[in-house]
């Protein structure tokens, strides 16, 4: 099966709500703090989100910006806003009044969707902005209009809009580890080509079926987070979205939402199996831990397969791909250890990875360098920075990922540092990690 037979039907995100709704309206699409919404009604609502926008003037290719916690409205928006060719740009609610302020004004957002956290950084922000309007996420904020009010007072018939898969969806910020953050702009096709591909490979771990309950707790501010809502909603699962991750209420969720798969960091990982109660646990729904954004130790990792009891898959990825190109399988697991657990693991159907020194040369096997891809997931390139997306992404196609690995002969990924935290001894490479492994 082809990747262009996965989800025929659905080539952009606007597309996945009206699928379900056609499939199976009365179908819970998300379950939020007590709220359950089903796919009839998330077809209904972003279709008022998208008449909304119209009616507020905006256009295909502007933006807007949620800053907020997570919330199933957020997918509403995300969308709805595609519906209608309006790229959504979520900003990280734990960032400092300064970094939000450059996020939203390097937007030029005309609306900014602002949950109940952050009324008064927005408020902040918005005095310097005089051309930035503010929706209240759960209402509440005086001369703010409510979301809910909003979207309710537009139609719910499909604004009939055509949209296309290369037309931008989603706006994500970087770190800004290397200087401010970059908006990596994700089209429609970027977001949902890998994750199609994944689906026409029949990859175990990335089966759904209809049964299917996914835990959404990583920040939407992230690829982690967004990223892991829209596989759900492709795959027409039930969603429930937590407000922020708290790794005490991870075991709560699990039994009491029946969580058959979740996305979580090694971390957070560490807190929940250590918790007094979690071997009183029922895990006998959970299929799959997915883990990623930074290494896991064995002995760690040992201790979670063994209290869970579920299939684990490593995910590495970043931003700049929409997420996941390269995984490491459960059969790759073992509790036993093996050389490939300290791996990323291998390339995603349908991504290229190769191994690059300085001048863009292929490294053989074994030996470290910039890890270079190409797939259908590389972003469009930076908001309004046409010289840094030329220096990550050549005329070719390849992506720079700025991180160091090498290849094995099987061809597994492993991963050493960021590129730019090379260390030079003594006339040798070291990078961090490997002093961390040892």
């Amino acid at each position: 099966m082809s990747a262009a037979l996965a989800f025929p039907e659905m080539v952009t995100l606007a597309d996945m709500p009206r699928h379900h709704a056609r499939l199976r309206p009365e179908a819970t699409a998300f379950e939020f703090e007590g709220r359950t919404t089903t796919y009839g009604q998330f077809e209904a609502h972003t279709n008022q989100v998208a008449h909304a926008l119209l009616a507020a003037g905006l256009k295909k290719g502007d933006r807007v910006v949620y800053l907020g916690k997570n919330s199933d409205h957020y997918f509403e928006l995300l969308c709805g806003a595609a519906k209608v060719g309006v790229v959504t740009a979520p900003v990280g609610w734990r960032l400092a009044p300064p970094e939000v302020a450059y996020i939203v004004g390097d937007t030029k957002a005309k609306l900014m969707f602002v949950g109940p956290e952050l009324t008064e950084t927005a408020r902040a922000i918005a005095a310097d902005l005089p051309g930035l309007k503010l929706i209240a996420m759960e209402g509440g904020v005086p001369d703010w209009p409510a979301y809910e009010a909003w979207r309710d007072a537009q139609p719910d018939t499909d604004p009939g809009v055509a949209i296309d898969e290369q037309d931008i969806a989603i706006q994500l910020y970087t770190s800004g580890t290397t200087g401010r953050p970059k908006g990596a702009m994700l089209s429609n096709r970027n977001v949902l080509g890998g994750w199609k591909a994944a689906a026409a490979a029949g990859l175990d771990w990335n089966n759904w079926g209809p049964e299917d309950v996914s835990l959404i707790a990583m920040p939407v501010s992230h690829i982690g987070g967004t990223g892991w809502g829209v596989v759900g909603l492709l795959n027409g699962a039930k969603g429930v979205v937590a407000r922020e991750f708290d790794p005490f209420k991870v075991l709560g969720f699990i039994e009491r939402d029946r969580i058959s798969k979740l996305f979580m960091v090694p971390a957070a990982l560490q807190i929940v199996v250590r918790q007094p109660d979690a071997r009183q646990v029922d895990y006998s729904r959970l299929k799959y831990i997915l883990y990623g954004a930074s290494p896991i130790p064995l002995d760690l990792l040992r201790e979670c397969m063994e209290v869970f009891g579920c299939g684990f898959c490593q995910q590495y990825g970043m931003t700049e791909t929409s997420g996941t190109i390269v995984y490491l399988p459960p059969e790759d697991h073992d509790p036993a250890g093996n050389a490939r657990m300290r791996g990323a693991g291998r390339a995603m159907p349908g991504v290229e990875i190769r191994i690059i020194d300085e001048n863009g040369r292929d490294l053989p096997p074994n030996t470290v360098g910039e890890v270079a891809t190409r797939s259908a997931s590389n972003m469009a390139g930076y908001w309004g920075l046409p010289e840094a997306t030329a220096q990550t992404i050549t005329d070719d196609g390849w992506l720079r990922t700025g991180d160091a690995g090498y290849l094995d002969e099987d061809g597994y990924l492993y991963i050493h540092d960021r590129m730019k935290d090379l260390i030079i001894t003594g006339g040798e490479n070291v990078y961090p990690a490997e002093v961390e492994s040892a």
